[in-house]
């Protein structure tokens, strides 16, 4: 299994020992760049919040330890957010 089908359906941020998805909790997929796959737990966040992009520590991204990946939800579809490129 290769590090992009290991990755998938696992939760950004999550316990290594527990990487799914857990009940109750609202999930949005990233799509593209360095996380492409993961989900993002986005329960916790308000309405307002939910339409912002947000801005993930990474190491696996462009910058290596230290960089981010910037992912926006899509307009049409809020539970999916597109890459939008890494920044340090």
């Amino acid at each position: 299994m290769d590090e992009v089908e290991f990755m998938r359906g696992r939760v950004y941020g999550a316990e290594h020992d527990d990487p799914g998805p857990r009940a109750g909790r609202v999930y949005a997929q990233l799509v593209g760049g360095p996380l492409d796959g993961l989900l993002l737990d986005i329960t916790d966040l308000t309405e307002q919040e939910r339409v912002r992009a947000v801005s993930l520590p990474t190491e696996i991204g462009r910058y290596g330890p230290g960089g981010r990946s910037s992912y926006a939800p899509r307009p049409d579809e809020p539970r999916r957010f597109d890459w939008r490129g890494d920044t340090l």
